[in-house]
């Protein structure tokens, strides 16, 4: 089904993913070729403990992965396709928070509590009704505004107000991630400060992803986003920053050609128990989310139009 087409369906689905309105017909996973992880280390043999163990986790998963990965502490860099692009789903919405601020530091401003109300509800909650008030009010020049700002160069808005149809990729949203984790000259210090607020309260049922297995001496970041369309089967994704127990790193996980969100989320999971547990093996590691057979949020809204 073209996009054209599909905006003229309007289609109504019962088990709609926070992203977009798309039909739910899920396509067969794809195999993907062996994983080819790639990490470097200041520390070491970190790297070659995180490429064995990555590679591990994503032993005999199907679909096609996408993994980011950078510990400030140890200077440490993994990476398994980082260009490839992917529907962003609800991912988008951190990036549509950061470009609400930066316009708001480019103007001299405060947010309003409205766009304070919102963007707690987006990120939070995952509230898509509250995304496409904010994606209306920004527009898709501010928001490629603030991707050129941030050096996401691979980062494309979705069109016609199908803001979760956004191409993203592992590269840009580590860049995000970093520029919401360290100070620089794109977001105030108020403005990571924020975000990083807001992702800290995610809701306990999305709370899921890259926290998995994270130990209780790390302070979790998160935003998840899922989305079934025809093609690719589910894509589902969550990126995360975490500060504690000596380190200060953040992970993008990207996933499609997934069956179900079940699968994704396990996926993604495996990478992140992974991670974890080397970056600080000290600690016992908890479990934050056992999937469902749909998503636990989802918010019935039509794109802005």
């Amino acid at each position: 089904m073209t996009h054209r087409t599909f905006r003229r369906a309007h289609v109504l689905s019962a088990g709609l993913a926070a992203g977009v309105l798309v039909p739910l017909v899920a396509a067969a996973p794809a195999a993907a070729a062996t994983p080819q992880v790639a990490c470097t280390s200041a520390k070491a043999g970190l790297a070659a403990k995180l490429q064995q163990d990555i590679a591990t986790a994503l032993r005999n998963r199907r679909g096609t992965i996408a993994v980011g990965l950078y510990d400030r502490t140890t200077k440490t860099t993994c990476s398994l396709r980082s260009t490839s692009a992917y529907d962003s789903a609800s991912i988008v919405k951190v990036t549509v928070l950061a470009t609400l601020l930066w316009d708001a530091k480019k103007h001299n401003r405060y947010l309003t509590q409205r766009e304070a109300d919102l963007a707690t509800a987006m990120i939070t909650k995952s509230d898509n009704n509250a995304t496409s008030t904010l994606w209306r009010q920004l527009g898709v020049t501010k928001v490629k505004g603030f991707l050129a700002a941030a050096g996401m160069t691979r980062t494309v808005p979705g069109s016609g107000g199908y803001w979760g149809l956004t191409q993203i990729t592992v590269q840009d949203e580590q860049k995000l991630l970093s520029l919401i984790t360290a100070k620089n000259s794109v977001l105030s210090d108020n403005s990571r400060a924020y975000i990083l607020k807001l992702m800290n309260k995610v809701i306990s049922s999305q709370r899921w992803g890259t926290p998995a297995g994270a130990p209780s001496s790390v302070k979790v970041h998160v935003k998840n986003g899922w989305l079934s369309r025809s093609t690719h089967g589910w894509r589902v994704h969550s990126i995360g920053a975490f500060q504690g127990g000596g380190h200060d790193y953040y992970i993008s996980v990207l996933t499609q050609d997934n069956s179900t969100m079940d699968y994704g989320v396990a996926t993604i999971q495996g990478v992140a128990k992974a991670i974890h547990k080397d970056l600080v093996p000290t600690a016992v590691a908890a479990q934050r989310y056992t999937p469902t057979n749909a998503p636990r949020e989802a918010f019935p809204a039509v794109p802005a139009q």
